[in-house]
C-alpha cells in the first residue's frame, strides 16, 4: 500500500471514529514521522515509544508539567538505610480492566523489566530485591547505595501481573528477535488514556480514562496518533487542518510555519545528544573490506573519523542552525556537565588523513553505517553528510538508512560496525549516560546501549563510585574524570544537541518536555 493511500485510509478511519463520539467530545489528531513499535512498555527504551506508552502506563515516580519529580503510583518514598528505600504505594488505583493495583504488580514488573528481552534493564539494574510489606508498601533493596534511585524510576512502568499472566505476556516483547505477544498490540495500564485501536505504522487511537485516579488537567477526550513519515505530507496535513499537532517539524519548514496565522512552533533545547558509535570488540568488522582486523580498535582511526566530520557544516546546511555541536555525551542541562570538557576536537581533514595513514590505512577503507530515517530530526541527511565528510579522507561508507522498525532490532543485536544513535538522560544526571551508554556491557543493564562495546576499566570503576557517592563535589569530580577518559579514548563521537520543533494549532496548549515527550493529560484544546 502506498503511503498516500495509507494516510487517506487513516483519515477516513479517523472520521468514522470521530463520528462515534459525543458531539461535545474533543479529539486531538497528532502526526509523527514514526510510530511506537509496540504497546509493551518494557520492549524498547526509545523516546517516541515512551512518549506514547507512558500516556497509558505509569511508573512509581513521574515528572510533572515542570519536569520535576512527582508522586505517581507511589505516594511517598524515603531512604531508610544506605541500601534500602521504602515506598508507599497509592491506594484505590485500578488498571484499565478494573483490577486493583498492588505491590504484587510492582514486584512482577521488576522481574519482567530485568528479564531477557527487556530494553529497560538499566532502570532496574540497581535493585537487588523488592520486599513486600503489605499490598501498598514495599522496601526496595539496592546492591549498593544509590542516592538518586527515584530519579531512575520515571521510565519503569508498572504492568498488571494478573493481565500479563492471563494474556501470556509475562515476558517482554523482544524486538531483537522479532518476538511479539498480546502486549504488542493491547495495553492495560493505570494511566490517563486507554488504548482503543491499534494499526501499527498507520494510526493508533486512545480514549480518556474516565476512572483515572489522578487529575487530568487537559480537556482532550480522544487522541488519534497518525504515522506520517514523509515530511512534506506531514507539513501539508498540519497546514490543511487534517492534524492538530506534529512532531518533528522539518527544520527547513520552521520559518514558513511560524508565519502561518493559525499555527505556532514550539521550540526548546532537547536533552538528547546525537552521536556515532563504533564496534570496538570484534576482531573483524562485520561489513568492511578490511579482513582479519578491526580498524576501530585503533584510537587513531576513531579520532580520524571524529576530525573528518564538519559538524559546523552539518549545523549550517543540514540542521539549518537547529543544533549545538557537542563534545560530551550529555548536554549542559544534565547534572555532571563539565564546561572545560565542552570543546570538540577540531575539524581537520589533513590531520584525519595523517591519523589514518599512521594507523595503516593511507587509502582509507570501506565500512557500513547504520542509521534510522524516522527517529531523529534529519537523521538520514545527517548520516549522508557524515558519509560525504568521510569520503574526503578516503573512507567509503556503505550507508544503510532504514525505518526504526528494522534499524533498532539490528543494532540492539549488535549487528553493526558503525552506527548513529541519540540519548536523553532520563534522570537528568550523568550517571544514566555513563552506565547505559559507556560502561562495559555487563549485568544489571550496565552498558546495555554501549553497542560498540567500548571498554575502559577506570571508567567502569568511576561509574560504580558515582552511583553511590553522596558528596556532590566528589561526585562531579569523578564524573569529570570519567568523561575525560572517554574523550581521550574517543570511545564515541558526539555530534550535537538537537532543538525540539513541534508544530501545533494556536488554539492548543501543551507542555513540551526536554526529553521530547508529549503528555496528553496536559493538553487543552480551546
Amino acid at each position: 500500500m502506498h503511503f498516500h493511500k495509507k494516510f487517506a485510509f487513516s483519515l477516513l478511519a479517523t472520521a468514522l471514529a470521530a463520528a462515534a463520539l459525543p458531539a461535545s467530545a474533543i479529539t486531538l489528531r497528532i502526526g509523527n514521522q514514526g510510530d511506537a513499535l509496540s504497546m509493551d512498555p518494557h520492549s524498547l527504551n526509545e523516546s517516541l515509544q515512551l512518549s506514547v506508552t507512558e500516556n497509558v502506563y505509569e511508573p512509581l515516580v513521574v515528572r510533572d508539567r515542570d519536569y520535576k519529580l512527582s508522586p505517581a503510583l507511589a505516594t511517598a518514598w524515603k531512604q531508610t538505610s544506605p541500601t534500602v528505600w521504602h515506598f508507599d504505594l497509592r491506594k484505590g488505583v485500578q488498571f484499565h480492566d478494573g483490577s486493583p493495583f498492588t505491590a504484587d504488580d510492582v514486584i512482577f514488573s521488576y522481574e519482567r523489566a530485568k528479564s531477557d528481552g527487556s530494553d529497560m534493564k538499566t532502570y532496574v539494574g540497581q535493585i537487588k530485591e523488592i520486599k513486600k510489606i503489605n499490598d501498598h508498601s514495599i522496601d526496595i533493596v539496592t546492591h549498593a547505595p544509590f542516592p538518586i534511585l527515584p530519579e531512575l524510576f520515571t521510565h519503569w512502568d508498572i504492568m498488571s501481573k494478573k493481565w500479563c499472566e492471563a494474556n501470556q505476556a509475562t515476558k517482554p516483547v523482544d524486538r531483537r528477535k522479532g518476538i511479539e505477544n498480546v502486549a504488542s498490540f493491547k495495553a492495560n495500564g493505570t494511566g490517563p488514556f486507554r488504548l482503543r485501536e491499534r494499526q501499527p505504522n498507520v494510526r493508533t487511537v486512545f480514549s480518556r480514562n474516565g476512572s483515572y485516579w489522578g487529575k487530568i488537567e487537559g480537556n482532550v477526550d480522544e487522541v488519534i496518533f497518525n504515522v506520517i513519515g514523509n515530511d512534506s505530507t506531514r507539513v501539508a496535513a498540519l497546514l490543511s487542518g487534517e492534524i492538530d499537532a506534529m512532531e518533528p517539524v522539518p527544520v527547513q519548514d520552521v520559518e514558513r510555519l511560524k508565519a502561518m496565522p493559525n499555527l505556532k512552533i514550539m521550540q526548546g533545547p532537547e536533552l538528547r545528544i546525537i552521536f556515532l558509535g563504533m564496534d570496538q570488540k570484534r576482531d573483524e568488522l562485520l561489513f568492511s573490506n578490511v579482513k582479519g582486523k578491526n580498524p576501530f580498535k585503533d584510537k587513531r582511526v576513531r579520532q580520524a573519523f571524529y576530525q573528518a566530520i564538519d559538524i559546523d557544516g552539518i549545523k549550517r546546511t543540514v540542521m539549518r542552525g537547529a543544533s549545538t555541536p557537542a563534545a560530551l555525551m550529555f548536554p549542559p542541562q544534565v547534572n555532571g556537565f563539565a564546561p572545560d570538557l565542552a570543546k570538540r576536537l577540531p575539524f581537520d581533514v589533513e590531520a584525519s588523513k595523517k591519523l589514518l595513514a599512521e594507523a595503516g590505512y593511507p587509502n582509507g577503507f570501506e565500512v557500513s553505517m547504520n542509521c534510522p530515517n524516522d527517529r531523529y530530526v534529519n537523521d538520514g541527511p545527517i548520516c549522508q553528510a557524515v558519509a560525504a565528510n568521510l569520503a574526503k579522507v578516503g573512507v567509503k561508507i556503505k550507508l544503510e538508512v532504514e525505518t526504526k522498525g528494522t534499524y533498532f532490532p539490528k543494532i540492539l543485536r549488535r549487528d553493526t560496525s558503525f552506527y548513529m544513535l541519540g540519548w536523553s538522560s532520563s534522570t537528568v544526571d550523568a550517571h544514566n549516560v555513563m552506565q547505559a551508554l559507556i560502561q562495559t556491557p555487563g549485568e544489571g543493564g550496565r552498558g546495555q546501549f554501549n553497542l560498540g562495546a567500548y571498554s575502559n576499566a577506570r571508567f567502569d570503576e568511576l561509574t560504580e563510585k558515582v552511583a553511590s557517592e553522596t558528596d556532590a563535589k566528589k561526585r562531579n569530580d569523578m564524573i569529570r574524570e570519567a568523561m575525560k577518559i572517554h574523550q581521550d579514548d574517543v570511545g564515541h563521537i558526539p555530534l550535537h544537541q538537537q532543538s525540539l520543533n513541534w508544530g501545533v494549532k494556536k488554539n492548543i496548549e501543551l507542555v513540551q518536555w526536554p526529553d521530547n515527550a508529549m503528555m496528553w493529560k496536559y493538553i487543552t484544546v480551546k
